[in-house]
């Protein structure tokens, strides 16, 4: 399906939310470790801030690292770990320049104290940019997060009725003041939300792409849009149009 040019604007989601999924599959095919799979997934990461931040994007999260993640091997954890510094010194001065926004939420007491001050600097860096906004999900859990709200929520509100819980309830969520996904995008053929912005996807668009990630880029994203444009949005109601 194509669209022209002046739908697609039209139809731009505000917020795209990426499951970066492939690295190690792209190296296996390669013959090369799993490390390797995971730079060139930061290059990726990288091509497609810029991509999402051409295309009038204004919201784009991108699932770094889930708290599921440590369970796998030491040295691929160290790696990643290594990777993320890289990440955060090179790439927070690059988005500053560019007007970009940079927000990480996730459980940060996990991480080393030089990787949260880095988080810390890039965050309050740039704090003040209007141009897109880059979540990085970073030992992020969706059902974590859903159960610290409703926790914070209960204990700040105990006599709430329901509406107002609900209010309370989303500003405590990792991702209070940004508007919910409109589009979900996972990379490598798999087909599952895997412990992701659970609550915060609810009435999102899914576009699943059999495209590792480090092979992801402007192109591949440009689809993903494509196909949320064709999308009939209803959140629930009933199809006011034939089709």
């Amino acid at each position: 399906m194509s669209l022209h040019p002046a739908d697609m604007q039209s139809k731009t989601p505000t917020h795209v939310a990426v499951i970066m999924d492939g690295n190690g599959r792209w190296a296996t095919k390669r013959g090369l470790p799993r490390t390797a799979g995971h730079k060139q997934g930061s290059e990726a990461a990288r091509r497609t801030v810029k991509a999402a931040s051409d295309l009038g994007i204004r919201y784009l999260t991108l699932f770094g690292f889930s708290s599921e993640n440590w369970s796998r091997p030491e040295g691929e954890i160290k790696e990643l770990m290594h990777l993320l510094r890289y990440y955060l010194r090179a790439e927070t001065a690059d988005m500053h320049k560019n007007n970009i926004r940079m927000r990480v939420i996730g459980d940060r007491s996990a991480f080393a104290s030089d990787i949260v001050e880095l988080i810390d600097n890039a965050e309050a860096l740039t704090s003040n940019n209007t141009g897109l906004t880059v979540i990085i999900a970073l030992n992020y859990g969706g059902r974590h997060d859903i159960l610290q709200a409703a926790r914070k929520a209960a204990l700040q509100h105990p006599h709430a009725n329901e509406a107002e819980f609900a209010m309370h309830f989303e500003t405590n969520l990792m991702t209070a003041g940004i508007p919910d996904p409109d589009l979900l995008i996972r990379t490598s053929g798999e087909q599952r939300i895997s412990n992701f912005l659970l609550w915060q996807c609810a009435y999102a668009e899914f576009v699943f792409s059999d495209i590792l990630w480090p092979d992801f880029g402007r192109e591949e994203l440009e689809k993903a849009l494509v196909a949320y444009a064709g999308r009939d949005r209803r959140f629930g109601a009933v199809r006011t149009r034939e089709g």
